[in-house]
């Protein structure tokens, strides 16, 4: 589903030019659950905002179910990567004065989605993800356990082709952080999710099947977990 081929990335700051990314070549298949791991300025970062259609200012070539997305105009990609990606981060970004239901109902509505359309479905994914008795609740009214799930409601309403989950765990205490990575790990299983989890905590790796490990912006490792 994703391919990368040679890709570089550089940044220029003032005088100087960063290498971010060096000749980084990998695959992500359908229905994979993937770790990228590494320190604090490995590039893991850059390398998820490429992936995830956030950033197309690099050298090489990125493959999304077999089309170039340097070929897509800004806002053709735009509209990929609100179809086609999920995003989950470690600080939930949910909207403090929206509640459960609407936090979730947004990527419909900017979707195309009518408002008389969204209830069924947001619904649904908050009984999946075991809070179908806090739509009418807001942010601050629940444990950050729970912001957590509607952060993970919000990113598979709109059946993203995969999740983008950037430290997702970071914020929260270990039980807490096991019960997401199991709810994470029965999407992938149950429901075929293809799911990218951004981690630097080497606990988390054993609920996907794969480990891509990044250091100094060079892909250092590539390992199966079971």
């Amino acid at each position: 589903m994703i391919k990368l081929e040679q890709i570089n990335k550089y940044y220029s700051l003032e005088e100087e030019t960063l290498h971010v990314l060096k000749d980084v070549n990998f695959e992500i298949k359908e229905k994979e659950f993937v770790a990228v791991m590494g320190p604090s300025g490995s590039g893991k970062s850059t390398l998820i905002n490429l992936i995830g259609f956030i950033d197309k200012k690099f050298e090489g070539k990125y493959l999304f179910e077999e089309k170039e997305i340097t070929d897509f105009s800004d806002k053709e990609l735009s509209a990929i990567r609100n179809k086609s990606v999920g995003f989950v981060f470690q600080n939930f970004s949910l909207i403090e004065n929206n509640t459960v239901f609407e936090n979730i109902e947004l990527p419909l509505l900017y979707n195309g989605s009518a408002y008389t359309d969204t209830k069924a479905r947001v619904q649904e994914v908050l009984t999946k993800v075991g809070l179908a008795d806090k739509a009418s609740k807001y942010p601050k009214q629940l444990s950050g356990g729970q912001q957590q799930r509607v952060a993970i409601a919000r990113s598979i309403v709109n059946s993203p082709r995969f999740i983008i989950a950037d430290e997702p765990t970071g914020a929260l205490d270990s039980k807490t952080s096991e019960d997401i990575m199991q709810l994470f790990q029965d999407l992938n299983r149950q429901e075929g999710v293809t799911i990218i989890l951004v981690t630097h905590n080497p606990e988390m790796v054993s609920y996907c099947d794969r480990l891509i490990r990044v250091k100094d912006g060079v892909i250092v490792e590539e390992e199966l977990v079971k």
